[in-house]
């Protein structure tokens, strides 16, 4: 049980906390980014891949098992994405959850950061998506 006398943080100050510490990336570095070698992560969820569209070079990896497949001492890691060598960038729809997401990658060892504004302001900034579909 939750002691009353310790203040804890909000959500927001959390993700505040987040964002002053991971590399963040515009839309455009990101892409810049890849291109130079880093590796996109793409964990938003199959509605929003199917709504928006794919970010061309990103690989899929849905939020629920992002720490277990990038951790490179996880059991069920994905060798090509686990690495502490490479730059992983993450992104999102709005770059909530991957600034979240990309602080604990940190604490695992990765070198994680994400895309300001998530596949919206890639959208916004004019950088192609590829159709999305099902399986």
């Amino acid at each position: 049980m939750s002691d009353p006398q310790v203040r804890h943080p909000t959500v927001e100050e959390v993700l505040a906390e987040a964002q002053a510490v991971i590399p963040r990336f515009t839309p455009a570095e990101a892409r810049d980014a890849v291109a130079a070698g880093a590796i996109l992560v793409d964990i938003r969820p199959l509605e929003q891949r199917l709504r928006d569209g794919l970010v061309p070079g990103a690989t899929v990896v849905e939020r629920n098992v992002l720490e277990w497949r990038l951790d490179p001492a996880s059991e069920w890691r994905v060798p090509n994405l686990a690495r502490r060598d490479v730059p992983v960038i993450l992104i999102c729809n709005e770059g909530y959850q991957t600034s979240l997401a990309a602080l604990t990658l940190r604490r695992l060892g990765v070198d994680a950061g994400d895309v300001v504004g998530g596949v919206q302001a890639w959208k916004e900034a004019g950088l192609p998506l590829s159709p999305a579909h099902r399986r």
